[in-house]
């Protein structure tokens, strides 16, 4: 039987020292490492192969994190952690608001990189083919093609918010708060950061209109998808 290919991860930082120590831990935990040091290069890349996940700098000469990563999303939905600097929660947030499905704070241990890359990697993993689609109101969702398809016409979903919208939809009617989103969807321990769960779910809610009446907000608590789909005014 043929080796299981080797994910790939597409590294973008324009400091060498930063790739080389991403470089030898992804390697050594078994990746496949591609790198450059710029953005345009980035996208370049990213169009000759198509990497399985994107690792992406924010601060960077020619083309900075955040206009490559608007790019990138132009083109493609494959998952994408940013790499911001210590305490720069604006960075942070931008990030997550243009399509960025993680982020990683430097300085970071080798440890708490590969977990967030392996815990990305796993949860937008393709499903088996045959799994049933999940239907809710206008919405359909199917986890083996990985679509989102309202009405008949298709939504581009980040990563993340694909994973977001599955695990609201396979939960109708339950009150869920920040926290078990950030541990359930996001597969990590984020003390403090719900806002990461209120960016992503204002970009569904504007990526989906029907969610702005759907799915609402749990003050001081969370959010919950009405257990009865509210009917479809377009």
């Amino acid at each position: 039987m043929a080796a299981s290919r080797r994910r790939r991860v597409l590294v973008v930082d324009d400091e060498p020292r930063m790739i080389h120590f991403i470089r030898l831990n992804l390697e050594h935990d078994g990746f496949e490492v591609v790198e450059t040091t710029s953005g345009t290069k980035a996208l370049d890349k990213l169009r000759d192969q198509l990497p399985d996940l994107i690792l992406l700098d924010v601060m960077m000469p020619d083309l900075d994190g955040f206009e490559t990563l608007r790019l990138i999303r132009e083109i493609s939905t494959v998952p994408v952690i940013m790499l911001t600097a210590k305490g720069e929660e604006d960075d942070r947030v931008r990030g997550l608001e243009l399509g960025a499905d993680d982020y990683v704070t430097k300085p970071f241990s080798p440890n708490e990189l590969i977990a967030r890359v392996r815990a990305l990697l796993r949860r937008t993993a393709p499903h088996a083919a045959g799994e049933p689609a999940l239907q809710y109101g206008p919405i359909v969702l199917d986890a083996g093609s990985h679509t989102v398809s309202i009405g008949g016409d298709t939504a581009r979903l980040t990563a993340k918010e694909f994973l977001l919208l599955q695990y609201l939809m396979q939960r109708p009617g339950r009150v869920l708060g920040r926290e078990t989103l950030l541990a359930d969807v996001w597969g990590y321990q984020y003390p403090g950061e719900t806002r990461t769960v209120d960016v992503h779910v204002r970009r569904l809610r504007e990526k989906i209109p029907y969610l702005s009446r759907a799915l609402v907000t749990v003050q001081q608590f969370g959010y919950k998808l009405l257990e009865q789909a509210p009917a479809d005014r377009d």
